[in-house]
């Protein structure tokens, strides 16, 4: 199996996605198959990972997957690369409340991988050392195999801070650099097809300051199964996926379900007024409070709910809620949306959720226990006669500790879903029985 190296921070802010994309970046300059990952309910660092790398990321989560999920996901995808880069989220120990589930730690932990930590050293010489120190010490089942300064000052800074930790090695050591960054909104960095990402510019920086060789002799094989796929079967019905600048937050297990359980994906945008010739839709999240307008006009928005109410399977989350509620007020501005379900949506100034969610489905093509996590700005509103689906234990939903609203065969949720908690094959059987009717 591919060697493996993850790279975490301290916390969040300190470099950690710099660290890893430009450490892709260099592999991948140097003509190495590099299989990126991204620890944690992330859509959009892996998409700059995909456009590095050319290899779908996938996002290992040990609450979502559990630690067999994320060990079966590695062995899956990492064949036919050289190495394996894992980026890490927050901070190296931050897991799910107080524990280490879903930290970059126990991910490290479950695949028995080195730990490369970003340590942003501006401000600081010898305190480093003590940071390193309480840092590769917290969790004898974690090795700190490694050390990158990040926002060194100068050379001299830079040796001072190499003289106080001796006993693990300093792989890198980076300069200040503002044009070496990724720009922000309100749901985190922009996605990778929205900016222009000079990689090239990035594989230099990393190259200049980073120890690569030492990083590829660090990386080790992960404590994973070996997976052998098995041969996909002929695909019998058709999936689309909305995809375009209004929806992409996806996960590509998710595509890669659908195709195991017989399903043909098929992508198109909502935005561009496309319908195509499916047997369900899927509907991700993304941003389409940015572009309500052509939304609103699209002949695809008008066209849903008349498919709705035929029966067709129809699954949203999150962008999805919003697209396919009767309308989304944006800054006092109401638009009509597909109107779907009894609800409106209404986008807020303030963050209304972020976290996992847990609780139990009763239908209609999910039932039973779920898992996911969820992220918005927005409010839906529901009439009364809405019906609501999912009891959440843990999130919050649409309302009252309830989310997945239904109406015929189509469901919404606030809750994003990955595929190992995801029930995709109830969800294609409810597909091919629409075809068949």
């Amino acid at each position: 199996m591919t060697k493996a190296v993850l790279i975490a921070g301290t916390n969040s802010g300190v470099g950690k996605t710099t660290a890893s994309m430009g450490l892709m970046a260099a592999l991948v300059k140097r003509g190495m198959q590099v299989q990126p990952y991204k620890v944690g309910p992330d859509y959009i660092d892996p998409s700059y990972h995909t456009a590095i790398c050319k290899r779908a990321s996938r996002n290992l989560d040990t609450f979502m997957m559990e630690v067999e999920g994320v060990k079966k996901e590695v062995a899956r995808t990492s064949g036919g690369s050289d190495i394996s880069v894992i980026e890490g989220v927050m901070g190296l120990f931050d897991g799910m409340d107080s524990t280490e589930v879903a930290s970059s730690a126990h991910v490290a932990k479950s695949l028995d991988v080195p730990v490369i930590l970003v340590v942003n050293v501006h401000g600081m010489s010898r305190s480093a050392a003590a940071i390193v120190k309480g840092y590769s010490e917290f969790d004898p089942g974690v090795e700190v195999a490694g050390v990158i300064l990040n926002k060194v000052g100068s050379p001299r800074h830079a040796k001072m801070i190499r003289d106080c930790i001796p006993d693990i090695p300093i792989v890198g050591a980076l300069p200040r650099n503002k044009d070496i960054s990724v720009p922000s909104r309100h749901l985190g960095l922009h996605m990778a097809f929205e900016c222009e990402f000079d990689t090239s510019e990035l594989a230099g920086f990393i190259e200049e300051n980073v120890d690569l060789d030492t990083i590829i002799g660090l990386a080790r094989e992960p404590n994973a199964d070996v997976y052998e796929e098995k041969e996909m079967p002929e695909a019998d019905l058709k999936i689309g996926v909305a995809m375009d600048k209004a929806f992409c937050f996806y996960y590509a297990d998710m595509f890669d379900e659908f195709r195991r359980k017989g399903a043909e994906v098929v992508f198109f945008s909502p935005m561009a007024g496309e319908l195509p010739d499916v047997d369900g839709m899927y509907f991700g999240g993304g941003y389409p409070e940015l572009y309500p307008c052509e939304l609103e006009a699209s002949a695809t928005t008008k066209a849903l709910k008349d498919l709705s109410a035929d029966g067709m399977p129809i699954y949203g989350e999150c962008g999805g809620l919003q697209y396919l509620s009767t309308s989304y007020e944006i800054d006092d501005v109401t638009y009509r949306m597909a109107d779907l379900f009894p609800a409106r949506t209404v986008l807020t100034k303030k963050l209304q959720a972020l976290g996992y969610t847990e609780g139990y489905a009763h239908g209609p093509f999910i039932k039973g226990p779920v898992r996911g996590h969820e992220f918005h700005y927005s409010t839906t509103f529901c009439d009364n006669d809405a019906r609501l689906t999912f009891e959440m234990k843990r999130g919050k939903g649409i309302k009252d500790g309830w989310d997945g609203i239904v109406e015929h065969n189509s469901l919404a949720c606030y809750q994003h879903a990955h595929p190992v908690s995801f029930p995709v094959k109830a969800f294609v059987n409810m597909c091919r029985e629409y075809k068949h009717s």
